[in-house]
């Protein structure tokens, strides 16, 4: 099953559907208006959308326009420095515990959709990230019962302004600045995607690979950083947990390279898809 948010026009609102191959099949005709209550429902929801596909009307994917699958998460967790490569290329040390900062849902943006580069940053940095999508209300989650909890998986760009973020230790506000974080292109269930500890994720620029690793290398896994944040404060249905992004990114690099306006940013994770973004500079206001 792949979720996704479309618009069949630029002024319809947004629509929740799944995405069979090339064939959208809404699920506002089943009672769910948005991503977020769909996933809410849980399994008997799950079952009647699977049963419904094929039997209704389908809309031509060439007709709409994609959107983040999420547009209102409850919130957005991130990990960081959760590759060894990664940590090393930042000049940090590799934490005992899982290093979680938030995203404002603010910040989404969907796939081919413009990245806006601030004026007010001149080093707006990208991370390609595996992120992972919660379907039901989870405490105290265990290495035994982390799947229950799981709806499925999603690409996410963890656009980052380094100089915002290193200015002070908290680094949300510099990693939310409108469109700062593309997710998509859709959310492929977590039975169609059995072991996410071995994808491939890939980020490149104009076509130039800056970024190319796997989740196995991850340092806390899935259920380790699931487990951690569940112990502190209870998971809800719809929120989005990004587990960290691995070496390449443009701050560790010499010279560094931020991104520019005019490049195609394009994210490719094994098994979810391609989320492909463009970087322009922001409109005066």
């Amino acid at each position: 099953m792949k979720l996704i948010t479309f618009r069949r026009t630029p002024v319809a609102a947004p629509e929740a559907g799944l995405l069979q191959k090339d064939a959208v099949y809404p699920l506002a005709p089943l009672g769910y208006g948005d991503a977020e209550s769909f996933i809410a429902a849980g399994e008997q929801a799950i079952a009647s959308a699977r049963a419904a596909v094929g039997k209704q009307p389908a809309v031509p994917l060439s007709s709409v326009q994609l959107l983040s699958p999420l547009l209102h998460p409850p919130r957005i967790f991130c990990v960081g420095l959760n590759y060894l490569d990664h940590a090393a290329e930042s000049k940090m040390a590799v934490q005992a515990v899982p290093t979680i900062f938030m995203k404002l849902p603010s910040a989404i943006t969907g796939p081919d959709s413009d990245i806006v580069l601030p004026p007010n940053s001149t080093q707006p940095d990208y991370e390609a990230e595996l992120a992972v999508v919660i379907g039901r209300s989870a405490r105290n989650v265990t290495r035994d019962n982390w799947r229950e909890c799981v709806f499925g998986y999603t690409i996410l760009n963890d656009v980052s302004a380094r100089d915002i973020q290193l200015a002070t230790s908290q680094w949300t506000l510099g990693k939310s600045f409108p469109t700062f974080c593309p997710i998509g292109p859709c959310v492929v269930s977590a039975d169609e995607l059995t072991d996410p500890h071995t994808l491939d994720v890939r980020l490149s620029i104009d076509g130039e690979t800056m970024q190319h690793a796997n989740t196995r290398d991850l340092i806390f896994d899935i259920p380790a950083v699931l487990g951690y944040i569940s112990a502190i404060v209870p998971l809800e249905p719809g929120d989005i947990v990004s587990t960290g992004t691995p070496h390449g990114v443009g701050l560790g690099r010499t010279p560094p390279r931020w991104m520019r306006p005019g490049e195609e940013v394009v994210i490719e994770i094994s098994g979810i898809g391609r989320l492909v973004n463009k970087t322009v500079t922001a409109r005066p206001v």
